[in-house]
């Protein structure tokens, strides 16, 4: 299975602009410039590549994390996951950090931390940014 995505940039580095377009269509002509990717702490003013990266490793790791705690018989009731993908200027993105809070009926700590471990390193994502460094901090609400 293949997804696509397209970038279309006009300009120079610091002035030009783009727009980043999905197959799905959830995006559709977004803007991004260097402002958002470089500049705008605040993320107000468009998305940026490492904004969308953080995106799809919360969004993998839950549905990874869900389906090893279905598999252990103790299915989630609600997953939130955050990433954090960071970027430093001239060295590159760095790191992604998520950020679990988790209702899993019938899971004890020790459980869910081994299962939570787990999906951090097998979910697709992950694998991919295997040159950065992810951390996670877990937690049963």
């Amino acid at each position: 299975m293949k997804r696509t995505a397209t970038a279309v940039w006009s300009g120079a580095l610091k002035d030009g602009t783009g727009t980043i377009d999905t197959q799905s269509g959830a995006f559709s002509s977004q803007p991004y410039s260097f402002k958002s990717r470089f500049e705008d702490e605040s993320g107000r003013s468009g998305t940026n590549p490492e904004e969308l990266l953080a995106a799809a490793h919360a969004g993998c790791f839950a549905m990874q994390l869900s389906h090893f705690l279905a598999e252990n018989g103790t299915p989630a009731e609600r997953l939130e996951a955050s990433a954090a993908v960071e970027l430093v200027p001239g060295t590159g993105i760095t790191g992604s950090a998520l950020t679990l809070t988790a209702t899993v009926p019938g899971i004890d700590e020790a459980k869910f931390r081994e299962l939570a471990d787990k999906a951090k390193a097998e979910c697709p994502v992950s694998r991919a940014l295997g040159a950065i460094t992810v951390t996670l901090d877990a937690s049963l609400a």
